[in-house]
């Protein structure tokens, strides 16, 4: 599948049925175009199964709690309508796309408690997240932009306003040359990447940032419980951005990005090495078993 977003073929589960591609539309007038009230989920499909399908639901329903925004089903009537989307399209390895927003209602300013809140579950087939970097390390940019305190925003939720610092960084990043960038966050700790957690490591132990006010990924989580079963020290903790020329390895973890390497952030170089090879091919090995 090429081409625009927009102008597909293919289907879409869009509130209990599933709609032609090019029929999946909203209202211009939808609260969520005007104010960010949208939550989301990414999740892969490998032979046919969708790797912590029931974490990612239950990650979206807690998202729309977080955002004051009751999501009108249920874990099962979720999961559900993505294996229906899925087999209407013919695919067993895919991208998955949950999203639920406040749709267009009585309301157009800043509340709209009389607002619907709507939902829809979209898939396409994508490769690689970061292309070859997944073979050679990705090339990271530094992020002028910082993550915010969960004082000013719910961090716990994979909510779309969030992701506006997102999508300018990674902007900045590409025409450094980069794959992405790299955040710190409001105390000057590092972070995460645009879409992704960050691993680092150095002899031998692994070191990643405490997920205290970004989203702590199903992915990320995931892999820390595999280190753990490996026999690996992890330490989750604030890492200063001067620890950055100590470590040794470094990878991105999320479901777009799966377990990817890691060569350059700025001025920084890491190899890939051991551990990090390691880790990428379990994981492989476990979301296809």
């Amino acid at each position: 599948m090429a081409g625009a977003y927009d102008d597909r073929d293919g289907w879409i589960w869009m509130d209990g049925k599933l709609v032609p591609w090019r029929e999946a539309n909203v209202h211009i007038l939808t609260h969520a175009l005007h104010y960010a009230s949208s939550v989301f989920e990414g999740e892969r499909c490998y032979n046919g199964k969708i790797f912590k399908g029931r974490d990612h639901s239950e990650r979206l329903l807690k998202s729309g709690e977080l955002l004051d925004m009751t999501i009108p089903y249920t874990v099962d009537q979720i999961e559900e309508a993505k294996y229906a989307m899925l087999k209407a399209n013919g695919w067993t390895d895919a991208y998955v796309r949950a999203v639920a927003w406040r749709a267009s209602g009585e309301d157009m300013g800043v509340s709209a408690k009389r607002n619907p809140v709507k939902m829809a579950i979209a898939g396409w087939e994508w490769g690689n997240y970061y292309g070859d970097a997944k073979m050679k390390g990705a090339k990271l940019d530094i992020a002028k932009w910082k993550r915010p305190s969960p004082e000013t925003i719910p961090v716990a939720a994979k909510a779309a306003g969030l992701y506006m610092i997102c999508t300018m960084s990674k902007h900045a990043a590409e025409a450094k040359g980069c794959s992405d960038a790299l955040f710190m966050d409001y105390r000057g700790y590092v972070a995460e990447a645009t879409g992704a957690n960050i691993f680092f490591v150095k002899n031998g132990e692994v070191h990643t940032p405490l997920a205290d006010c970004f989203l702590n990924g199903i992915t990320r989580r995931t892999v820390i419980g595999m280190l753990k079963d490996k026999g690996l020290t992890v330490h989750e903790r604030h890492i200063m951005p001067e620890e950055l020329e100590g470590f040794e390895q470094c990878w991105l973890t999320g479901t777009a990005a799966e377990v990817t390497p890691v060569g350059e952030i700025g001025p920084y170089r890491f190899e890939v090495g051991a551990i990090t090879r390691d880790i990428s091919e379990s994981y492989e090995r476990l979301v296809r078993a």
